[in-house]
């Protein structure tokens, strides 16, 4: 009994150890994120008559959960670092060795802390970073202009809909925050027997009432000739929810809404890989943070042993930069379609615990 209650007593020491560093350097870096990009809207904004310094610095407010979200390997694993460093430093490591305890005993609660961080972002985390996301979309465009418009994936925006006066197919360079409303638009339109029969080009597209709202249009029909008119309306069976979330970046969609993006996008002819990928990157987040905590003792251990923080840190960094390089990659083929969303999200976390496992029992177990 007084075993099991000082391995207690120790799991619980090292799990608040660990979440207390993790914890500072997140609050560190979420700051750091917060005053660059607060900065650097600033600047792009300062010079035009809609600036205002409130609405940049809340838009960086609104904006910084996201990004904080790309951020969180990087606190677990140079907060697991520091951790490793700390507990040296006062011996703490070392009395737990000579009292028989292994690695793998005092990084069982540090992972299972980090695997609690990755749910909880992910399920409670996640959603209030989208609709932040979403809200400093809205609050740029009101500094920015035509200049905040976002682009699909950093592409242009295409898919299918039908309506009452035929099926079509639309393609817009941009779309303002909510989706609802497209600018430089090419609409090519087709009859019941999918024959082309003519072609729309407008300034912008907003829709409203089960139809697009056009302005500034050019009409060409089949055989090329052109009508011009202030205003026109195509008629849609899509509705303001699936219009926004087939145009809306993944990043701006909750992990709760991500399958049903996945159903309008395929539904309004949009390949679904990006948001598909966006699942399955934060399903994978747990596994990717424990990796991180794998590779920081990897990495620290035998190094702190040794006296080498300095190689600690820097094989650290030298770690996570290239699981960072890796998961970029493999994400970039997600979204192409060239690999199953499933693989490029999943596959990197997995190949860093083998990477991370396979170190630690090198060094701890021979």
């Amino acid at each position: 009994m007084s075993g099991l209650g000082t391995g207690r007593v120790l799991s619980i020491y090292v799990g608040t150890t660990f979440l207390r560093w993790i914890f500072g350097f997140f609050v560190l870096g979420t700051a750091i994120i917060f005053l660059a990009d607060a900065v650097e809207l600033i600047r792009r904004t300062v010079d035009r008559d809609t600036f205002s310094a409130s609405t940049a610095v809340l838009a960086s407010f609104y904006k910084t959960p996201s990004l904080t979200e790309e951020f969180l390997p990087f606190a677990v694993l140079f907060g697991s670092i520091a951790a490793f460093l700390a507990l040296n430093r006062r011996l703490e490591l070392a009395v737990m060795r000579s009292a028989g305890i292994s690695a793998w005993q005092f990084l069982a609660p540090a992972v299972v802390v980090v695997i609690g961080i990755g749910i909880a972002t992910t399920t409670l985390y996640n959603p209030v970073s989208a609709a932040g996301r979403e809200r400093s979309d809205e609050l740029v465009a009101q500094v920015l202009g035509k200049e905040a418009l976002t682009l699909t994936g950093g592409e242009s925006i295409w898919f299918r809909q039908d309506g009452a006066d035929g099926p079509s197919i639309m393609h817009a360079v941009a779309a303002s925050s909510d989706g609802l409303t497209l600018y430089r638009v090419e609409i090519h339109r087709f009859d019941d027997a999918e024959q082309f029969i003519g072609r729309l080009e407008a300034d912008s597209a907003t829709l409203g009432d089960g139809k697009w709202h056009l302005e500034n249009v050019s009409s060409y029909n089949a055989d090329g000739n052109r009508t011009i008119e202030p205003t026109a309306e195509l008629a849609t069976a899509l509705t303001p929810v699936e219009v926004h979330e087939a145009v809306a970046r993944p990043d701006a969609i909750s992990f709760w809404n991500l399958p049903a993006a996945v159903q309008l996008a395929e539904r309004a002819g949009l390949p679904a890989h990006r948001f598909a990928l966006q699942f399955q990157v934060l399903l994978a987040r747990p596994l990717l943070l424990a990796a991180m905590v794998l590779i920081a003792a990897s990495v620290s251990l035998r190094m702190v042993r040794l006296g080498g923080v300095t190689r600690a840190i820097t094989g650290g960094v030298v770690a996570g930069f290239s699981l960072y390089i890796a998961s970029a990659v493999a994400s970039d083929l997600g979204e192409a379609g060239a690999v199953a969303p499933v693989l490029a999200a999943w596959l990197p976390g997995l190949a860093a615990t083998l990477f991370g496992a396979t170190a630690l029992l090198y060094s701890e177990d021979g």
